[in-house]
């Protein structure tokens, strides 16, 4: 058996005072004939770490927001009563490493705190039980799609569920306390179905009403129509709006020496307001292929989103056709001027390449599972990644961004939007999008990251395929660490983790979504230091240069940031 430490990032849970959006809208003001954008954010209570103590489990969307699992119980009662959990939760009957104990499973969580967890190598999960019944400091085990077996010894910290998602985690307990929670199961399926009927009963003499008066909402309304309604009795915040006057005299009247660049959106100026912040603020081009529609887009969904690898938007002006975002400036700029650039590209050393890529993972993997909205990005590329001051990465440009509700996945869009050379096969031919299409993107973008060379414009003199198909072959060719690595990196590398991240990558873009990775599993890969990967098919695209470039002619809308496959 062997063992190896495992590493979690703890993604889309930050500090306490960062907050989402739970709903926002624009309103018209008729005598100004301005827009206005109101929004009413929320506080996402378990963002704090270990919010509810030892063993405690937190849930933001119940009240209180913390509970102790079946079969254990406060460690202090009285400070559960006035809303102190920090004492957290302990075993209801204590466990004597006895024959007479087992598990019970605890599904749709965020996994604890991997401080002292292990990883082992079995077979299946009941293999994975009996191990951690063999160990009497064993409390708690899980299965994952990356590892087979993962073990806990100690409290469990930092424990979070989700309504949907996440993973499953079978704690140890007495086998009495498995009996009784058995019958209190039986006893809670009577009670809900009873409930559940009743409910029906109402529901269909309500519906019956609202059919007879002609008034209500239309059944089936989508997920993304319900987001814009007015939603009266929340508290109302405002996104702060900035005055033209303002970001003019920011920006020296938007002067071109304050242009920092240029993307389907149009330009960005870099500006410094009278209290000395700095900031970056993107206009709306008259020529830009991007209208109201992504512009709204992208404020409602960035304004929701709090994570350290997300950009943070700090307001915006509308007034009439000028809109603009206000972002916090990003000092080292886009990703795309440093991996792409012979210069530059010496400067991030492979170091500084791999907390890149460890960054954007968890920024997408918090878009995907860990905010309170699923969000599909749809245009992840190296230009709209920004660089703070320290090399930290931050997902921006959100106007081409979905918001997935309850329990979708997928969707389809007659109205393909992205940047060729990142859009997975699925979504280029046939409208079909997923968080696997992100995903794809993502593997396009780590290739490019190890390698220093772009996709689409990838050139070697014995072929003519893409990077991808390049990668492709080196890696079957096992000489992938010779020709993959930016020549243009001096310092010493690591080459096992060179291998992962470019194994990674080709897992990453597997042309069927079902064999790419979920981002989960991809965070995963990144932090464990020797984990145990499937080896990768066949690359999406991986087809000669020819048909290729046959095909960017018939999909490219322009050869700035945005690739439109119908007209807009």
């Amino acid at each position: 058996m062997g063992w190896c430490h495992v590493g979690w990032s703890q993604v889309g849970r930050g500090s306490s005072n960062e907050s989402s959006g739970v709903l926002n809208y624009f309103t018209w003001n008729q005598k100004s004939n301005e827009w206005f954008l109101m929004f009413s954010l929320q506080k996402d209570l378990c963002d704090a770490y270990s919010r509810c103590g030892p063993n405690g489990i937190c849930n933001g969307n119940q009240v209180p927001i913390c509970h102790c699992p079946t079969g254990f119980v406060p460690k202090v009662t009285e400070e559960w009563y006035s809303m102190d959990w920090s004492s957290g939760c302990v075993p209801r009957k204590p466990l004597n490493c006895s024959t007479n104990e087992g598990f019970m499973r605890f599904p749709n969580l965020k996994l604890p705190d991997n401080s002292y967890a292990m990883q082992s190598i079995t077979t299946n999960q009941e293999n994975c039980a009996d191990a951690c019944l063999r160990n009497c400091s064993c409390v708690a085990y899980a299965t994952t799609e990356l590892i087979d077996c993962v073990m806990w010894f100690g409290d469990l910290l930092d424990v979070s569920e989700f309504n949907d998602g996440g993973d499953e985690l079978y704690v140890r307990m007495a086998a009495s306390e498995l009996e009784s929670s058995a019958m209190d199961k039986v006893t809670l399926i009577i009670f809900w179905a009873s409930t559940i009927l009743a409910v029906l009963l109402l529901v269909l003499v309500a519906l019956c009403v609202l059919w007879k008066r002609k008034s209500g909402r239309k059944i089936g309304q989508s997920v993304e129509d319900a987001c814009h309604d007015d939603k009266p009795g929340l508290e109302d915040l405002e996104l702060p709006l900035f005055d033209r006057s303002t970001i003019a005299a920011a920006t020296n009247d938007f002067a071109f020496a304050n242009k920092v660049g240029e993307g389907g959106f149009g330009p960005v100026y870099k500006g410094k307001l009278s209290t000395g912040q700095e900031i970056a603020v993107k206009v709306l081009s008259k020529d830009s292929g991007q209208g109201l529609k992504e512009f709204k887009n992208e404020v409602i969904l960035i304004a929701k989103l709090q994570h350290r690898n997300l950009v943070r938007l700090l307001g915006c002006y509308i007034h009439a056709e000028e809109q603009m975002l206000v972002y916090e400036y990003m000092s080292k700029r886009s990703l795309d001027l440093y991996i792409f650039d012979s210069q530059e590209g010496a400067s991030l050393d492979w170091q500084k390449r791999f907390n890149i890529v460890v960054g954007i993972a968890r920024g997408l993997l918090y878009l995907h599972r860990d905010s309170r909205l699923r969000i599909i990005h749809r245009d992840l590329k190296a230009s709209n990644i920004l660089l703070d001051s320290d090399l930290n990465p931050k997902i921006s440009d959100f106007g081409l961004a979905r918001m997935f509700g309850g329990d979708q996945t997928e969707a389809k869009t007659c109205r393909v939007m992205g940047t060729y050379g990142y859009m997975s096969p699925e979504y280029a031919i046939d409208g079909q999008f997923s968080v696997k299409s992100d995903v794809f993107s993502f593997g396009v973008l780590l290739l490019e990251i190890v390698s220093g060379k772009r996709n689409r414009e990838f050139y070697h003199p014995d072929h003519d395929f893409n990077l991808l198909g390049h990668a492709w072959i080196l890696w079957n060719d096992e000489r992938a660490i010779e020709l993959l690595m930016d020549p243009f990196m001096e310092n010493l590398i690591n080459t096992s983790e060179v291998l992962k991240c470019i194994q990674v990558g080709l897992l990453c873009v597997q042309q069927c979504p079902e064999d790419r990775p979920t981002m989960s599993s991809v965070v995963l890969m990144l932090d464990c230091e020797n984990p145990l990967l499937p080896q990768p098919r066949k690359p999406g695209y991986y087809t000669d240069r020819c048909l290729l470039s046959n095909m960017e002619s018939y999909f490219s809308g322009n050869d700035l940031s945005i690739t439109t496959l119908m007209g807009r």
